[in-house]
């Protein structure tokens, strides 16, 4: 959520950051937010004004005589009543201006590219060479029926299309991958978390998400107010919620281990097959709370680590600058890194990391003390991928099949699964 004093004190800056974002039809909302806060202020000064006179009257009421004593009174009683009424006033344009003021997206940083889609991002570093496979390079469907360890016709016939089996060496490989995560990020800082895979309607409002949207992409629970969780970034956001923390503690680095749901409504297409975009996924996820001076070194550390884990695992990948048009509306800067898919022949996003700036902590109320004196100022909280089991596996998959159909383990991942080097080929 925006500071209302910015929007009040700079309107300008949030017009164009709306307008970068290709948000323009948020504006005409963005001008009634500033008219209903313009109201509610006169309306808010005007209640002080009546509750200073209805003091007043109180205070004189002992020292006069019967009959004034009595007009007295009766002025109270219309300013109790007057007062009420304009208290209910207030109260409907505040619940109306945080309807709108909840709405509005970060503020986008100065930095980040323009663009309008996915197809304007830009791409800032590579590393790796695609392998030259010598073969026809199959797809991650073919290699997982090859080898017998992803079933998707079994995952449909049980919850529909979008879900399915890991089996094997595959289902394996899901816990190899979380506890390579760990081990990796661990010495960094980066304390393990597994969080619950439900949380409350008002905590993914609160993280950013929409529960409720347009797109609909968040599973709910019917008769409740619980919802599936759709990352990690949910639960370990809101562990702080409504809490103080001292300067001491940051930054404060997490490492949640969650399962992952997301309608993906509207992912069709080629690229979206298999494990690029399902229903339900492992994931692990870095967080960081910590001050606005330590958020920019703190998000390039995010990436970097990143970068670290595919680099352990060898997989080629180019990493992005996420252009205005494509970013999410909590973050103010994201990068995309974006792993090489054979299967695809090009490159498909697997981790991502992004600064939120206060957007969050200040819909979480989260703050930090920078000194006992000192009143408490919301944190900055920043996210990022460590590793998404259903990609993650798609990449390794196709980066190390082999000619037979069988796949090649990542030597990095080899201590988890007590030596094991190849998935063979079954079929």
């Amino acid at each position: 959520m925006l500071d209302i004093k910015l929007i009040r004190e700079t309107p300008e800056l949030v017009r164009h950051s709306l307008e970068r974002r290709n948000l323009h039809a948020a504006l005409p909302d963005l001008e009634r937010l500033i008219a209903i806060d313009a109201d509610w202020r006169a309306q808010q000064g005007r209640c002080d004004e009546l509750r200073a006179r209805r003091n007043e009257v109180s205070q004189s009421i002992q020292r006069l005589g019967a009959g004034e004593r009595q007009r007295a009174i009766d002025e109270m009683r219309q300013l109790k009543d007057a007062l009420a009424r304009l208290e209910a006033q207030v109260d409907a344009l505040h619940a109306q201006r945080d309807t709108l003021l909840r709405a509005l997206p970060n503020l986008i940083a100065p930095e980040v590219p323009a663009g309008l889609s996915d197809a304007d991002n830009v791409e800032i570093a590579r590393w790796g060479e695609p392998r030259a496979l010598g073969f026809a390079p199959r797809d991650h469907l073919a290699l997982g029926e090859l080898t017998d360890t992803i079933d998707f016709e079994r995952g449909a016939k049980l919850a529909g299309s979008g879900f399915y089996y890991l089996k094997r060496e595959a289902a394996l490989l899901e816990q190899a991958l979380c506890a390579f995560a760990a081990a990796s990020l661990m010495p960094a800082g980066f304390v393990p978390i597994s969080t619950p895979d439900l949380a409350r309607a008002r905590v993914l409002e609160g993280i950013g998400f929409a529960p409720n949207g347009p797109e609909q992409q968040i599973y709910t629970v019917d008769d409740g107010d619980l919802c599936l969780i759709a990352t990690a970034e949910i639960t370990v956001g809101a562990y702080h919620a409504e809490e103080v923390l001292e300067a001491a503690q940051l930054p404060l680095r997490y490492l949640g281990f969650s399962h992952c749901f997301r309608r993906e409504a509207g992912a069709h297409g080629r690229e979206s097959r298999g494990l690029y975009r399902v229903h339900q996924f492992t994931k692990a996820e870095m967080f960081v709370l910590c001050t606005p001076e330590q958020a920019e070194q703190e998000h390039a550390m995010i990436r970097a680590l990143e970068e670290q884990l595919l680099q352990a695992l060898a997989i080629p990948y180019r990493v992005v600058d996420v252009c205005a048009g494509d970013l999410g509306a909590p973050a103010a800067k994201k990068y995309d890194l974006e792993a090489w898919m054979p299967g695809r022949g090009c490159y498909g996003e697997v981790t991502s990391c992004s600064n939120c700036t206060d957007f969050q902590s200040r819909r979480l109320n989260i703050r930090w003390r920078p000194d006992p004196q000192s009143s408490p100022r919301f944190v900055h909280m920043l996210n990022g991928t460590a590793l998404a089991v259903s990609r993650t596996l798609l990449a390794i998959y196709e980066n190390y099949q082999q000619a037979d159909g069988s796949v090649e383990i990542p030597s990095a991942l080899r201590p988890w699964l007590g030596g094991l080097s190849v998935i063979p080929a079954r079929a």
